[in-house]
């Protein structure tokens, strides 16, 4: 079923709830600017990938810090050790947000499509629990 199917007044809650609840694509492009922090993934409920993200910027800024360490205390394996700890995940990260520049409109629609499916469903399963209340004497 799709909101093709909708009473008219079914289509206004529909549509009411779509607009209070819909992810919007130029704040999500906003949230990409922290998206070596996963921000932007986090906004579009996607969170397994949004830890990863930050994962990987703390990994990355870890390695900065023990670069900057090991240069202080002239350790050269320490700074080598640490250089790869900056730069692959910092990489890496790097890389993810660029195609994430790429995927943003479709990760958007796909929020907001499951958004809509959620919304007809629960406007279906009312209007099910609505047909199989008995209608009070009276009543016609």
């Amino acid at each position: 079923m799709d909101k093709r199917d909708l009473t008219l007044n079914e289509l206004m809650v529909f549509q009411s709830e779509v607009r209070a609840h819909e992810k919007s694509a130029a704040i999500a492009y906003l949230m990409l600017v922290g998206g070596h922090l996963g921000v932007h993934r986090f906004y579009l409920k996607r969170t397994g990938t949004a830890i990863a993200q930050l994962i990987l910027f703390l990994v990355t800024t870890g390695g900065y810090a023990l670069t900057v360490l090991g240069s202080a205390v002239e350790s050269e394996a320490l700074t080598l050790f640490s250089l790869l700890l900056l730069v692959v995940p910092g990489l890496v990260l790097f890389i993810w947000i660029i195609v994430d520049l790429f995927l943003m409109p479709r990760m958007v629609r796909e929020y907001n499509e499951k958004v809509e499916q959620h919304i007809i469903a629960q406007i279906i399963q009312h209007r099910q629990h609505m047909h199989m209340q008995p209608q009070s004497p009276g009543t016609l």
